[in-house]
């Protein structure tokens, strides 16, 4: 069904235009060799590079679609590195003296008996050209141009040599000529010619930059009845470039491209199909800003996310004037780096109806009052918020495949995202809004799941009626750093959160015993010299200790030590409104 989907997907941007034509590709070209009638290079090599930000990139182009090289030797047709179209590489040996034979070879033969201009001083080029005369450049030149990719032109003409109508006319031969065994192709179920390899799928971060596969059959323990390499799973030349082209494009590495997005160590990719061509950009646009809200246009983010809950209402999508058309499908594809193949990390499809409920919901579960944000998070900065460090590469394997699925999907959340999210609680000591809003959502979505063991629906808010053991066990334990710090001041060089939370958290019977004891002498410090706060604090003190039942817990499980976060969190934030303040923009509100 993946490939099928891409399949329909590269037929619809072909139609506009958005993707290369079978048997192309688009390619970074760097220089451009400018040659005569004669076959003479004009000039020296023309660098046709486009400037990104500080440094140079080769310009993209549809070029004839590369051979997929492992450890052979297979030449490109009319475009190549300059191993291959010059004789000289970044490194020197008997290989690049190959290489250059064989893209001479492989063009001495299809160029033979052409009559276009262009294709014929190509021809006399290689014939005449001598891997010496590259000295002759200028030394900064040679520099750039080794091991690049380089195309030809004719001077006087406006397009490649590799665009030219005769050019196009003879790929297409070539393709004809070329084509393996026959076969019904299980993608589109047609006849046709099957494909022997794939092309190369690049973009994906983490895998091989020359490109991995999804489909592919390198070793006799994945054939069956004798069949080799992709007659094991017969696809055919055209699904085969269909999709592939699809997916590069989909992954290209552009600021424009909002189709992409890296959750953790995958790679997702997202379309749309609508009825027309308007409505499924429209369609990806939007679900672009609700799985990640824009960062920098706090107003549009509230327009996305508005349109979201009134869609996840019921809304007719065509009354919210996003050019958003009914019967609107998403597809959503993760993609992670496993060796020379991709693994698919998850696929969700469905109406964007599906995707904007299970989206809201998401929302809905992360909603935590006072909001520790100004915007929602997107995925990724919720992987983050659980990684050491908070860094990408730190991110647990697994987990962003498996929140991305719950998320698109509407299942639970993965278990390990509230492990991870404690873990890092007691590790760092840093109680961010982001991390206590993972435990609701993970708890608070067990709960709406109707998990065993999850009996009491969590509060957004501070809820003083909650008599769960861990909430309240948080809620205390925040009451306590505060005696702490109407005791002894605001900066003091470590609170009772920084020495004592992960052991209180996980064994409260060990450490309350101490911290209450402390208390006493800190209510007492408070009665002489603030007495209107020491009778606020010690009412709120009697009122969280009246509902705890004795003993205290020896011990306190995940969902527990959860509960414990988020009763911290309100308890604590509780006391800003007390004092006039505004926990939605404190120092402890993150972007």
């Amino acid at each position: 069904m993946i490939l099928t989907e891409l399949l329909d997907y590269y037929q619809r941007q072909a139609a506009l235009g958005a993707v290369p034509r079978f048997g192309f590709s688009s390619e970074k070209i760097s220089y451009a060799l400018l040659l005569n009638a004669a076959g003479q290079l004009v000039d020296l090599p023309r660098d046709i590079r486009v400037a990104k930000g500080k440094r140079q990139e080769g310009r993209v182009l549809n070029v004839p679609q590369p051979e997929k090289r492992t450890a052979g030797i297979r030449a490109n047709f009319l475009w190549d590195k300059t191993s291959y179209v010059l004789g000289v590489g970044a490194k020197s040996g008997g290989r690049v003296a190959d290489e250059h034979a064989a893209f001479k070879a492989l063009h001495a033969k299809w160029l033979a008996d052409s009559g276009d201009e262009g294709l014929r001083a190509l021809r006399r080029f290689l014939q005449d050209w001598r891997p010496e005369q590259f000295d002759a450049f200028p030394p900064e030149l040679q520099e750039g141009l080794r091991d690049a990719n380089v195309v030809f032109r004719l001077d006087g003409r406006r397009e490649y040599v590799h665009e030219s109508p005769a050019a196009q006319q003879l790929r297409a031969r070539m393709l004809a000529e070329g084509g393996g065994e026959t076969g019904m192709c299980l993608v589109s179920g047609e006849t046709a010619p099957l494909a022997r390899l794939h092309p190369a799928i690049k973009g994906v971060n983490g895998a091989q930059s020359s490109g991995a596969s999804i489909v592919s059959f390198n070793l006799e323990s994945f054939a069956s009845y004798g069949k080799r390499q992709g007659a094991n799973a017969p696809i055919s030349e055209f699904a085969a470039f269909a999709y592939t082209a699809a997916l590069n494009h989909l992954l290209r590495r552009e600021e424009d491209n909002r189709q992409r997005l890296q959750i953790g160590d995958a790679t997702v990719v997202f379309w749309a199909r609508a009825a027309s061509a308007e409505g499924a950009a429209a369609a990806e646009a939007a679900f672009a800003d609700w799985l990640d809200p824009p960062a920098d246009d706090a107003s549009e983010t509230q327009r996305a996310l508005a349109a979201l809950q009134d869609i996840a209402d019921g809304r007719p999508v065509a009354e919210l004037g996003l050019r958003l058309e009914p019967d609107t499908r998403l597809f959503v594809l993760g993609l992670a780096p496993n060796a020379s193949r991709l693994s698919i990390r998850f696929w969700e499809c469905g109406r964007l109806e599906s995707f904007a409920a299970r989206l809201a919901a998401h929302y809905r579960d992360l909603e935590l009052a006072p909001s520790p944000w100004k915007r929602p998070p997107g995925v990724w900065r919720l992987l983050y918020a659980v990684a050491a460090q908070g860094k990408a590469e730190n991110v647990p394997p697994q987990l962003a495949g498996e929140l991305a699925r719950s998320i698109l999907g509407g299942g639970r959340y993965p278990r390990s995202l509230l492990v991870n999210a404690i873990m890092r609680m007691r590790a760092d000591g840093e109680l961010s809004g982001t991390r206590v809003a993972l435990c609701k959502a993970v708890l608070g979505r067990d709960q709406r799941l109707g998990v065993a063991g999850i009996n009491l629906e969590l509060p957004v808010s501070l809820d003083i009626a909650n008599r769960d053991p861990g909430y309240l066990l948080g809620r205390l334990f925040a009451e306590l750093e505060s005696i702490q710090r109407g005791a002894l001041g605001e900066k003091i060089n470590a609170t009772i959160r920084d020495r004592y939370y992960g052991a209180a958290s996980a064994t409260p019977a060990n450490v309350f015993p101490l911290l209450l004891r402390n208390a006493q002498h800190h209510l007492s410090r408070l009665r002489k010299d603030k007495p209107g706060l020491w009778k606020t604090l010690e009412r709120d003190l009697a009122d969280i200790i009246h509902g705890l039942d004795a003993p205290l817990p020896r011990n306190l499980g995940v969902a527990a030590q959860g509960q414990f976060a988020i009763g911290y969190y309100h308890q604590a934030h509780a006391h800003y409104h007390n004092k006039g303040g505004d926990a939605a923009v404190s120092e402890e509100t993150e972007e």
